[in-house]
Order: C-alpha cells, then structure tokens, then sequence
C-alpha cells in the first residue's frame, strides 16, 4: 500500500473527528507520558485514515476498528468489561499498520525516530 494524500469522504472526515474529539477529551485529564502516547497514537491514525482513504474496504475496515479501539472510553461502569488503555489502543493501531504494510506508523518505528 502507498500512502497518498487524497481527497478525504465523509467516512474519512468522520474519523479523523472521532480521532481530535477523543485527543481532545485525554487532554482534559492526562498529563506527561500518558498525554504524549495520546497525542503520537491520534497523529499515527490520522496517517492511516489519510492514508487508507481510496484502499480497499478491508484496509479501510482495520484502520477504522483502530480508531475505535482509540475513542472507546478508558473508564467503565460495568465490572464485567475490561477498562481500554491506551497501551491496548496502541496495539490496536500497531497491528492495523502492519497489516496495511507501514510498518513506519508501528510504535517501535516511531520510537527508533526519537
């Protein structure tokens, strides 16, 4: 898969909402590491938003069960669920990106950047 910038449909602009809202919410309540993983796991599902734009339904279907995994609430009222991390969202994201074949939108390529 080649990633192309391309015109975006509402399927897109909706997720990429999906994304900022959720980004917007941790900001209200995460501070340091945690609020760093947020903010570079919302930058990366971006990237595979834009990037997943024209692919296949299928590609477009990993990269949007990511983006849930992401705004998925951490918190819950029902004991009998397990609370979302962003470590979980995070190899949500991970795995989605070497389905699709980036493999530079992993965390541990992320990392290696730094």
């Amino acid at each position: 898969m080649t990633v192309e910038e391309r015109g975006s449909g509402s399927g897109t602009d909706l997720l990429l909402r999906k994304v900022d809202s959720r980004l917007t919410a941790l900001r209200a309540g995460l501070h340091g590491a945690d609020l760093e993983l947020a903010e570079e796991l919302a930058r990366r599902l971006r990237e595979m938003i834009l990037a997943t734009a024209r692919s296949s339904a299928a590609d477009r279907a990993r990269v949007r069960a990511a983006v849930h995994y992401f705004v998925q609430r951490r918190e819950t009222r029902d004991a009998r669920l397990p609370v979302r991390s962003l470590a979980a969202a995070q190899r949500a994201a991970d795995r989605a990106a070497s389905q699709l074949g980036c493999a530079d939108l992993t965390a541990e390529r992320q990392a290696g950047r730094r």
